[in-house]
């Protein structure tokens, strides 16, 4: 029995008696080494080349990851407001407006982004001087950016017209209401443009209720003369819209008259009573109590600001920053010692 298993054993090639074990292969990859100085120097420049090609790929996708950011710092001179642009020159005037440019200026920076898109996308129009980008969103942060002389934190996105002013109008929702007059100038210039062929359309388009989108084109149609009555078209309330537009309607020369007259000695009417002397109608109790804003200026610089109301109360109001928690206990001994006199 040994002898059979050693004689099977003997047809398996290494087991053979007094075999020796076969050298191994060299592997396929391991070149042969060059013998001769020119060769050595040919593979070590080869070896070089091959890392600087690597480098240079390497580096050319860290640029463009950096590219890639969603994130990128501006100057405020190459972005152009949007086309839409629905914010009032008076919506930059306000007490909102200077507290969203102190925030930005004690964060150094606009904390929420901007979005904006390639000036390139605007139907292949040649770019103004100095604009590269337009803005989608983010008027009132460009706007306190550029005021403060400092970059503004943007997106860049391509984006169509229609992409474009939907994205303006649901952020402006999300965020500082448009006053109904805006809003109106907005909608307005959409449908002019062509964006949307309906009031239907557009209403479905934003998501927004229909009659809401009706009375506000109704205030942006009114006359020039009418929106100059008020001090501000901030001032324009959306309920204002159907009794405006019926008085254009019944007596336009009267409500164009009233008007004019309105706007040269209106004083500081409040907005209810403006809107009575436009309908002819008796002016509610109390509108003519406003009085106007004293201010108080640091440095040359407004800080505060006292205001009446139509119930005769004051209010003194600062701006942010403006007035230390250290120094309120001493604002409130002052006043006790002014009243007393």
């Amino acid at each position: 029995m040994a002898r059979k298993i050693f004689e099977k054993a003997g047809l398996i090639p290494g087991l053979q008696p007094g075999a020796k074990p076969a050298p191994e292969a060299a592997p396929a990859s391991e070149q042969p080494k060059p013998k001769t100085a020119p060769g050595t120097m040919m593979g070590f420049l080869t070896a070089q080349s091959g890392a600087v090609q690597e480098a240079e790929a390497l580096r050319a996708r860290v640029k463009a990851l950096e590219e890639e950011s969603p994130i990128r710092k501006l100057d405020p001179a190459t972005i152009k407001p949007s086309r839409w642009a629905n914010r009032h020159e008076a919506s930059f005037r306000t007490d909102d407006f200077e507290a969203l440019k102190a925030e930005i200026a004690a964060a150094g920076g606009n904390v929420q982004p901007v979005k904006v898109r390639p000036m390139g996308v605007l139907n292949g129009s040649t770019p103004e001087a100095g604009a590269a980008f337009e803005l989608i969103y983010g008027h009132r942060r460009h706007r306190a950016c550029a005021e403060l002389g400092i970059p503004v934190s943007a997106i860049v996105e391509e984006a169509t017209d229609l992409s474009l002013f939907e994205q303006m109008e649901r952020e402006n929702r999300g965020r500082q209401n448009l006053s109904a007059w805006e809003q109106g100038v907005m909608y307005r210039r959409a449908l002019d443009e062509g964006l949307y062929s309906s009031l239907r359309r557009l209403s479905d388009g934003l998501g927004v209720d229909l009659s809401l989108v009706s009375k506000s084109i109704a205030l942006a149609r009114l006359p020039d003369a009418v929106i100059a009555a008020f001090r501000s078209p901030l001032d324009i309330q959306f309920r204002w819209a159907a009794p405006l537009t019926e008085a254009m309607q019944k007596d336009p020369d009267g409500t164009l008259s009233r008007a004019r007259a309105i706007g040269e000695t209106r004083g500081d009417l409040a907005p209810s009573a403006i809107l009575a002397r436009l309908l002819g109608q008796p002016e509610p109790a109390g509108a003519e109590s406003k009085q106007q804003a004293l201010t108080i200026s640091r440095a040359g610089k407004v800080v505060a600001k006292l205001t009446t109301d139509t119930k005769g109360r004051a209010l003194i109001r600062f701006e942010a920053g403006a007035l230390p928690d250290a120094k309120r206990r001493g604002l409130v001994k002052a006043l006790e010692d002014f009243l007393k006199t």
